[in-house]
């Protein structure tokens, strides 16, 4: 009888591409994985895994069986789903994951709405980028993700998810208190032509949305400096380094020597929630979108 949890172990290894990887996608460690997969060759009188230079690749019959067990996880997953929407409440386990300003401005009201309204719920939360945390989605790491579209740039979003809008969230200027816009009530974006900027980190979704929407505003952008919190980037703002789009969700007090005026033609963050379709019906689902929407009504309010 093949061990279910010998199977996972197997599936992760065959999504992550290495033991250390599938590790931390199932936050064990790689003595664990290992010793699983041992167990796993020994159940199956098989090698599923050969040496490939410093790492490991998967032999044919391991190939073979982790596509089995791919398919096998999935139809665990629907099980699961349909047991705990045959009981009908939001139970065990759920592995949330969600980009900063959301962790930050959504997730506490919403966690504390679900341990008082379903203490029989355990709900996790890890925060990470969108463009990690799709992929995680889609490979069974967590459960659901908070996720965000920018208005003139959408999210890639593979198949097989389903998902349910938040709330949208307006994005402003955030400039030095002595720069000659700052006593502005709009600003166009094409009025900081001449600026230095500070962003999120290269590669990241929201530094290719910016440098996609001045470039559309015919800005050629001037970056001095990169950095993934937005509390960083206003602090960067305030020693007067450069200019930043500063959105509401999480935002938190402006520091002293900042201004933040909104734009003239609303620039706006799309925030939802995703999840595998194959998990539609669970009630902890239903339950934790439920939550986050009343949290970001809660806002917008």
């Amino acid at each position: 009888m093949l061990n279910l949890d010998r199977l996972r172990t197997l599936s992760a290894v065959a999504r992550h591409g290495s033991v250390s990887a599938a590790a931390e996608g199932l936050h064990v460690t790689t003595s664990a994985v290992s010793q699983q997969l041992a167990k796993l060759e020994r159940e199956t009188g098989q090698q599923l895994l050969a040496k490939n230079g410093r790492g490991v690749r998967l032999t044919d019959a391991g190939r073979l069986l982790s596509d089995h067990a791919a398919r096998i996880l999935s139809q665990v997953e629907v099980a699961q789903a349909d047991l705990e929407a045959h009981r009908g409440q939001p139970v065990g386990d759920l592995f949330l994951g969600a980009f900063p300003t959301a962790a930050r401005g959504l997730f506490p009201a919403a966690l504390a709405a679900l341990r008082e309204e379903h203490p029989q719920l355990r709900a996790r939360l890890q925060e990470m980028e969108p463009e990690a945390a799709v992929p995680r989605v889609v490979r069974g790491d967590i459960d659901l993700a908070v996720v965000l579209d920018w208005y003139n740039k959408p999210l890639p979003m593979p198949e097989g998810l389903a998902k349910a809008p938040l709330l949208d969230d307006p994005a402003d200027v955030a400039m030095p208190a002595d720069h000659p816009l700052a006593d502005r009530c709009e600003v166009d974006l094409e009025e900081f032509a001449d600026d230095e900027w500070v962003s999120w980190p290269d590669g990241e979704f929201c530094h290719d949305w910016l440098m996609l929407t001045l470039r559309g505003k015919g800005i050629e952008p001037r970056v001095s400096h990169m950095a993934e919190e937005h509390h960083t980037q206003l602090a960067l703002v305030a020693a007067g380094l450069g200019v930043a789009i500063a959105p509401r969700l999480g935002r938190g007090p402006v520091p002293e020597g900042v201004r933040v005026v909104p734009v003239r033609h609303t620039m706006r963050r799309h925030i939802y929630a995703v999840w595998r379709a194959d998990a539609d019906r669970r009630p902890s689902i239903r339950a934790a979108v439920d939550a986050l929407r009343r949290a970001g009504e809660a806002i917008g309010g």
